[in-house]
């Protein structure tokens, strides 16, 4: 396995973690440990894709990434589930 592939694949088992984890209602979408994992998720497989100079998957993840961020910035106990 190359690096890219490491990071990338720690990267989507987190996305995948946090979909799962929410799907059977164990966090909620908008719990900071939810967009955390998001965010953290995609910046891995935006480098990872960056790392293979795959830019239209490096611009996917980086609006996720920004658009998790975003929901962390915004969030209080008020907005949780």
């Amino acid at each position: 396995m190359t690096l890219s592939d490491i990071i990338g694949t720690f990267g989507v088992s987190m996305l995948l973690i946090a979909f799962v984890l929410n799907q059977r209602r164990t966090i909620s979408e908008h719990s900071r440990t939810f967009l955390s994992m998001n965010m953290i998720g995609a910046l891995l497989c935006g480098y990872s894709a960056w790392l293979v100079s795959f830019m239209p998957f490096v611009v996917l993840e980086t609006v996720w990434a920004l658009f998790a961020a975003w929901g962390l910035l915004r969030w209080s106990p008020a907005t949780a589930d």
